[in-house]
């Protein structure tokens, strides 16, 4: 699943492809995408006339802002969106076509379908699912050590899956989780509680850092991510463990081992990531 990296370059990919450009009409093929109005009629009919004024990011969400609505896009595990001339032929993925009125079109592609989009009006959308109650972003001003500490720093949960939770930090996935306990020298199954105050300054460094040194390089190409023009992130050839599993750590050398933690896939350097007691 793309994690902040990843839609965050997908957000930049946008603007500069779609920005600016106006709906003739909309063509939705797979309507359980379209989780707000219930309608996918009423969602088809809002956008004839709206032009996509700019395209932010919450989280892993996409926000297309329009004239006077703002469409919320999650690309959960496979979706994508690109342009394309009206008369290209779609393939059978294409599940929502945004026509615009100057002959080309925004497609959204989703081979496994998992994707959602809810339609608001102009801020509306932080007031409902699925934004509402996320956390802080992570490259925001307000988020700090401190903040990391106490949103977190009373819970006797593992850190690993505490930082996947979105209500804490919003972003983080199970790549960035597994590159910032490495960098940050903490075993996954630290319970959170237990941090100091030194580890938790140094999770919070580590974490801004992998995030955006990740969206620098446009993301990492796991399994089929690649941008809205098709190309891949550079960042996997920085991954310290994550998909290294029985390769030599980086740091150390020590073989990286892998194991479940929350019912996660999770990748660590034993030596570097020692588990105190």
């Amino acid at each position: 699943m793309p994690e902040l990296p990843e839609v965050e370059t997908v957000r930049r990919t946008l603007i500069e492809l779609a920005s600016g450009k106006t709906i003739e009409r909309v063509t939705v093929k797979w309507p359980n995408i379209i989780k707000r109005p219930e309608q996918v009629e009423q969602f088809c009919d809002a956008l004839v006339g709206q032009t996509i004024r700019d395209v932010e990011r919450r989280g892993k969400f996409l926000k297309i802002v329009l004239d006077d609505y703002t469409m919320v896009s999650h690309l959960r595990m496979e979706g994508k969106y690109a342009l394309h001339e009206n008369a290209e032929e779609p393939d059978k993925h294409v599940h929502v076509f945004f026509h615009f009125t100057d002959g080309t079109e925004l497609r959204y592609r989703d081979v496994r379908k998992f994707g959602t989009m809810h339609l608001f009006k102009k801020g509306e959308e932080d007031l409902f699912p699925p934004l509402i109650g996320l956390g802080p972003e992570p490259f925001d001003e307000t988020f700090n050590p401190s903040q990391l500490k106490m949103r977190i720093g009373k819970t006797s949960r593992k850190i690993k899956p505490v930082l996947l939770d979105q209500n804490v930090v919003v972003g983080l996935g199970n790549i960035y989780v597994d590159e910032a306990l490495f960098r940050a020298g903490i075993h996954p199954e630290r319970v959170a509680s237990q941090l100091t105050d030194e580890e938790y300054e140094k999770l919070y460094e580590e974490i801004v850092a992998t995030l955006q040194e990740a969206v620098k390089q446009g993301g990492s190409t796991i399994r089929t991510y690649v941008n809205t023009q098709g190309q891949i992130g550079m960042f996997q050839q920085q991954l310290y463990v994550y998909g290294r599993k029985g390769e030599s750590c980086k740091m150390c050398g020590t073989p990286i081992e892998k194991f479940v933690v929350g019912g996660r896939g999770t990748h660590i350097c034993p030596n570097c990531q020692p588990a105190k007691k």
